[in-house]
């Protein structure tokens, strides 16, 4: 079975899609702007005018709303190489963290990154998504691994051939 499609890791990537449609939504009921209308559009190109000013989730949820004028894929989801998805990924990456009360310090940093890469899978390597997908259920538990756990994934994941690295699956403990 491939990682993409173990229960664990799908449940985990929808769990991360609710979340960021909730926080879309709340932001639409906030704003008084009834989403999927131009005026929630209009929203989404003010959120990414100023992405520090919002959660990483708001600002996901605007990417979903736009698509990009070059390539035609949701905004900040085209291939490598499109300059307005590539600039608009770059956005994401600037938005607010806020931990959550029972995550551990830092877990909402790598939730974002995890999320971004398992949703965008194909903008990166095979190494660094066997990476951040496994552990992706983890993190959205409240949990991140120490820097020798890390570690010693990584050195795990790099011995291992692409198609190996498709066969790992998400832990729901430990590295």
């Amino acid at each position: 079975m491939l990682r993409v499609d173990h229960p664990r890791f799908r449940s985990a990537l929808q769990e991360v899609e609710n979340s960021i449609d909730a926080a879309w939504l709340a932001l639409c009921a906030e704003s008084d702007v009834t989403p999927g209308t131009p005026e929630a559009r209009e929203l989404a190109e003010v959120v990414l005018q100023d992405t520090s000013e919002f959660d990483w989730r708001v600002v996901d949820g605007a990417l979903k709303q736009l698509t990009c004028s070059e390539c035609g894929s949701g905004l900040g989801a085209g291939p490598l190489g499109c300059a307005a998805c590539d600039l608009a990924n770059g956005f994401r990456f600037a938005a607010q963290e806020t931990d959550r009360p029972d995550a551990q310090s830092r877990n909402e940093h790598a939730l974002r990154v995890s999320s971004a890469v398992a949703r965008t899978r194909h903008r990166y390597s095979p190494r660094a998504r066997a990476g951040y997908e496994l552990a992706l259920p983890m993190l959205l538990a409240g949990k991140i691994p120490t820097t020798p756990q890390a570690q010693r994934a990584k050195d795990r994941i790099n011995q291992l051939t692409d198609d190996q690295l498709d066969q790992l699956i998400p832990c729901d403990g430990d590295l």
